[in-house]
């Protein structure tokens, strides 16, 4: 196992961006540059964010994997190590270990239409395979976006899913359980948004993350319009503390989360979904 699995990379933060009251974005640069010429990431893959004398985290890589200068996280506020990240500015340190896990399947959308689906407020997942798309197109046909928020104040990025929908060959669809007074766009579960997105069905990859939930009533409403259970991948979230299948926090069922995932394909969890203690 290589030393970046065991002990952290020490990381400067370059830019740290507020996103909303509990959601803010850390741009980390690694401070060796032995370190930079090594590490490699694909979108859907996470790191551990170690903060020195508290403790580390789980956290989604947000950036496109051919910057080579920085690793960009976006992260939301929910407990002591995640408010402790929330006190950073530019110049300070953080640990990095990773990165983990299994990513998004980006090769296999080759050349076919890609739809992604997200709830809530856990989009971070996929805003990586959104850029790496985007930073590809000729490689991809459609590019679908669906994302919903319980309220609509809930809504991080708008402004850029407002830019990306300019773009030729991309669509977005944006919902929230609960509106307020201005919000211009569907008021709803994101789920009744699947009926407007034109997609060829038999040639395309789904990627969806977000509640459980949702995820299983999205990836049903997609087999049953015909769609292959094997085209469709979800990004799960557990317990994750060690990264490595080690600590058992984070098994579902004869899968690690982290090890194993947090990228699946559909069959594979399919029966699982939902259910305490496997």
């Amino acid at each position: 196992m290589m030393d970046r699995y065991q002990k952290p990379m020490r990381a400067v933060v370059d830019e740290y961006v507020r996103e909303s009251e509990t959601i803010f974005t850390l741009r980390l640069r690694l401070a060796d540059a032995k370190d930079r010429a090594v590490y490699k990431f694909m979108p859907g893959q996470f790191n551990m964010l170690y903060l020195f004398g508290v403790g580390e985290v789980p956290i989604s890589i947000v950036s496109d994997p051919l910057d080579p200068e920085l690793i960009d996280h976006t992260i939301r506020i929910v407990g002591r190590v995640t408010e402790g990240l929330a006190r950073l500015k530019a110049g300070d340190e953080v640990g990095i270990r990773g990165p983990f896990g299994h990513g998004w399947p980006m090769s296999l959308a080759s050349d076919k239409d890609l739809l992604i689906i997200t709830g809530g407020l856990g989009c971070a997942p996929v805003v990586a395979a959104i850029n790496y798309a985007l930073k590809r197109r000729d490689r991809y046909e459609k590019l679908s976006l669906v994302q919903g928020v319980k309220h609509s104040n809930d809504l991080i990025w708008q402004a850029q899913y407002e830019q990306w929908k300019q773009l030729p060959g991309v669509e977005v669809f944006l919902a929230a359980d609960q509106s307020g007074p201005a919000w211009p766009f569907h008021t709803g579960r994101i789920t009744e948004l699947l009926d407007q997105v034109s997609i060829n069905l038999k040639e395309c990859l789904v990627m969806i993350c977000g509640p459980e939930g949702m995820m299983q009533v999205a990836a049903e409403t997609m087999i049953a319009k015909g769609v292959s259970p094997f085209s469709i991948y979800l990004s799960l979230e557990r317990n994750m503390q060690c990264a490595v299948g080690h600590c058992g926090h984070c098994q579902m069922g004869p899968n690690f989360i982290c090890k194993d995932g947090p990228v699946f394909v559909y069959p594979e969890v399919r029966d699982i979904l939902q259910l305490e203690g496997v």
